[in-house]
């Protein structure tokens, strides 16, 4: 059964280009370890919550913006094993690619895919 990682964050939204350009780095090295898709979007119509709420959840600020994401692996496993490589890797260092955004905002979970229509 596949696996999925997935994420939100708060991405200052004047970073939005070095945070595409941080995600395609990133995206480019998951696939080389076994990702079978990598998934970025950029907040378009993501209400604030009374409850909760996406923007709720990251502590989005006014000038921010939320990104919500996704990586396809074909197993837990592979996940596990790429996430250790991808970690080490040095284009995943961040005096290489720093994360434009608050990382302790980030929320993200890895999940076992239960329907895939």
């Amino acid at each position: 059964m596949s696996y999925v990682d997935g994420f939100v964050a708060a991405v200052p939204t004047a970073n939005r280009e070095q945070y595409i350009q941080h995600a395609r780095v990133a995206a480019v090295v998951f696939k080389e370890l076994g990702a079978l898709k990598v998934v970025d979007g950029w907040g378009d119509d993501v209400p604030e919550g009374k409850v909760t709420s996406f923007p709720m959840a990251v502590k989005c600020q006014p000038e921010e913006t939320v990104v919500f994401g996704w990586i396809t692996w074909p197993s837990r496993e592979v996940r596990d094993q790429a996430m250790a490589k991808a970690m080490e890797d040095p284009r995943m260092q961040p005096d290489v690619n720093p994360m434009p955004f608050d990382g302790k905002r980030l929320i993200y979970g890895g999940f076992e895919v239960i329907i895939d229509e």
